[in-house]
């Protein structure tokens, strides 16, 4: 890379990167998330095309773990990151929990290696230290814009003569490792935008390890992905950058061209205001679905279709689709706009699939984190009646609150009893519960006949003489099925309400 006894002349590098490995068996894709908070939609679309590739042609997937920084990484970040993809159904071939041939895999315990390459980068002059403040870093880049002129690094530290270096390091200056980036290009045949060149001149000189020597991202995720046999990597459209700069280190390193991985860099995810999706326009962490009633199925077909699509019409799939027909060139290259609407759809098309013990198994847990009480048997009961009224799992809680709370803290929403309980309603109540109760048998037919007659012999229409019974039984104007709910609600409970609704 550079000319025999002078780093600081480099000799010009074409790097063209244009095979494709072999998409089989021998294939290894990974995530590669840094735990310092919530794996975000973007995050997780990502490992869902990895995973997606790896498992439809044999291959592996990895999962690493970039948590180097260690002022932003915490084990209770790293544990919630393997909690949502095993969520989401993404399950891993190596990586933390399972083990494999190039443990370990996070990259906190692999600095070693890291220095190494360091040690290697610098001692062939492909690297140097750079003791530039970050003060002085700062204020060369305000004149930079200010001057109309490119803000990266200036390239100050790349010929220090010895003198100064070491006066620097008297003066107690600390340094980083800089990349001493070669004229040239790169091109390379990515897997989703086509062949890329990037002119060299268009990266400046990029800092590999911090001033405390543990190493940056560029560093440690080049060292890692040749040696951990890395195939294929897909990841999203803000790392295109990062591309000729990690390319320059597999060939700085000496890594021979074949066992460089094939990039694909999938489009970014934008909110309405077509921004890329961040909390200021959007909801960014899976988490945050997770706990306001999505599925995962529903999660993995929604980011499955932001960049990709099985062709024709179909919208409505699972994960064993994506796996059979998952390819890369059939992801997008323009940004995929995340539509609440849409997901929520999805996802209630998800849930009404789901039979009636799995969704009831699902709902259980959401309903007791909101404090009800719940029977299995009342539970596995009730889900017909509000399966096809969801369109997330928390909604459930407010279709069946009148089911499940306890009877002392039943109370009528007040809008509801403005509206439906009123002057005429205890009229109305009162024959309704004296029919009721002279009711031989307790089944939905039953009921609704008798409601009707009742209605009938009042002059009343059936909207005016159901809704102030749906009100005193349920609590509300809008509930599941009415006649199915006094069913499930039981005849004492039901009586007790209609009497109660005659005192409003």
């Amino acid at each position: 890379m550079t000319a025999a006894g002078h780093p600081e002349q480099l000799i010009p590098v074409q790097v063209r990167h244009l095979a494709h490995p072999p998409l089989d068996a021998s294939m290894r894709c990974r995530i590669a998330p840094a735990p310092s908070g919530d794996l975000h939609v973007g995050n997780v679309r990502t490992a869902l095309y990895n995973w997606a590739l790896s498992r439809r042609h044999g291959g592996t997937f990895v999962l690493r773990v970039e948590d180097t920084d260690r002022s932003r990484v915490s084990d209770e970040a790293f544990a919630a990151a393997q909690d949502v993809l095993r969520w989401m159904g993404l399950d891993w071939d190596e990586g933390p929990g399972v083990g494999g041939p190039f443990e370990p895999y996070r990259q906190s315990e692999r600095l070693a290696w890291y220095a190494e390459a360091a040690d290697e980068l610098e001692r062939t002059g492909a690297a140097y230290r750079c003791y530039c403040t970050p003060a002085e870093l700062a204020q060369r880049r305000d004149q930079a814009l200010r001057e109309g002129r490119p803000p990266g690094y200036d390239g100050r530290c790349r010929s220090l003569a010895e003198e100064q270096r070491v006066a620097f390091e008297v003066e107690g200056r600390t340094w980083v490792l800089r990349f001493r980036m070669p004229p040239g290009a790169t091109t390379w045949d990515d897997l989703v935008r086509g062949e890329i060149t990037i002119e060299h001149s268009q990266i400046p000189d990029f800092a590999l390890t911090r001033s405390d020597g543990h190493p940056l991202y560029l560093l440690a995720a080049a060292v890692d992905d040749v040696g951990m046999g890395m195939t294929h990597i897909i990841r999203g459209e803000d790392l295109v950058a990062a591309t000729p700069r990690q390319l320059a280190l597999y060939a700085a390193l000496g890594h021979p061209q074949e066992r460089w991985p094939a990039f694909g860099h999938v489009p970014l995810i934008v909110g309405a205001d077509n921004a890329p999706l961040s909390k200021r326009n959007g909801e960014v962490s899976i988490a945050w679905y997770r706990a306001h009633g999505f599925l995962p199925e529903g999660m993995v077909n929604y980011l499955s279709l932001l960049g990709w699509s099985p062709g024709g019409d179909r919208e409505v799939f699972d994960s064993g689709v994506l796996v059979a027909e998952f390819s890369t060139d059939r992801v997008s290259r323009n940004p995929a706009r995340f539509d609440l609407r849409k997901l929520e759809a999805l996802n209630g098309d998800h849930i009404r699939a789901l039979d009636e013990a799995d969704l009831a198994s699902r709902l259980a847990p959401v309903l007791v984190g909101s404090g009800l009480s719940v029977t299995p048997e009342l539970l596995r009961a009730a889900v017909p009646l509000v399966q096809t009224r969801m369109s997330r799992l928390t909604e459930a809680v407010d279709l069946l609150w009148f089911l499940l709370v306890d009877e002392a803290e039943f109370e009528i929403e007040e809008h509801a009893r403005a509206k439906a309980l009123g002057e005429p309603a205890g009229g109305v109540l009162r024959a309704v519960g004296e029919a009721f109760e002279a009711l031989p048998s307790w089944d939905a037919q039953g009921l609704e006949d008798t409601l009707w007659s009742v209605g009938e012999r009042l002059g009343l229409n059936r909207r005016k003489v159901s809704a102030p019974v749906r009100v005193a039984v349920t609590g509300r104007t809008v509930s599941p099925p009415l006649f199915e709910s006094m069913v499930l609600l039981g005849r004492d409970r039901t009586l007790a309400r209609l009497k109660a609704g005659t005192a409003v």
